[in-house]
């Protein structure tokens, strides 16, 4: 595995490929660092200097019009359409967590789908940005569950221009 550090606004986001796909993206220091190994060689890749020029666009606050190639592993069949819905969300637009249950519900042609087990599922992703789970809130407008932390997931939706004054930030929990 190969990592590169890229500095954002928001601190050092870490970049992980396997050598030709990009395998893993999260903030130093986050909850999110815990699903990624700890043993890697700091390499200058192709597949990084697209993850950055990606990054380089979104954080001058566009909406970048390509995908950098990735690859997830241990993707399950749910996981993969919890992954299609986030990438489905638009630069600027918001899901609820329900939202994508019901969704997946509709898609498997299922009575209701848990949007908790939808919150593991977004809550897993281990390529953060690219996969937009930052665009997904509680129901109630709760800014919920992002494994980043909370100030980076508020500070995302603030540059992508949301009206934060619809949004509440959970005062204790999980995803402080």
């Amino acid at each position: 595995m190969y990592r590169k550090v890229y500095h954002s606004p928001l601190g050092k986001i870490l970049l992980q490929s396997d050598g030709i796909y990009l395998t893993g993206l999260w903030f130093a220091g986050s909850r999110d660092e815990s699903k990624h190994g700890s043993k890697y060689i700091e390499k200058d890749l192709p597949i990084f200097e697209e993850t950055f020029r990606w990054l380089d666009l979104y954080f001058s606050g566009k909406d970048p019009d390509f995908t950098p190639a990735y690859k997830i592993e241990n993707l399950t069949p749910f996981r993969q359409q919890v992954i299609d819905i986030m990438n489905q969300i638009p630069y600027g637009k918001v899901v609820t967590y329900q939202d994508i249950a019901n969704k997946i519900a509709k898609l498997n042609k299922i009575p209701k789908m848990s949007a908790q087990a939808v919150g593991g599922a977004v809550g897993w992703n281990p390529i953060c940005l690219i996969i937009p789970c930052h665009r997904v809130v509680g129901s109630n407008g709760s800014l919920t569950g992002y494994g980043g932390g909370i100030q980076n997931k508020v500070k995302l939706l603030e540059l992508e221009k949301h009206d934060m004054s619809k949004f509440t930030i959970p005062k204790k929990g999980t995803a402080l």
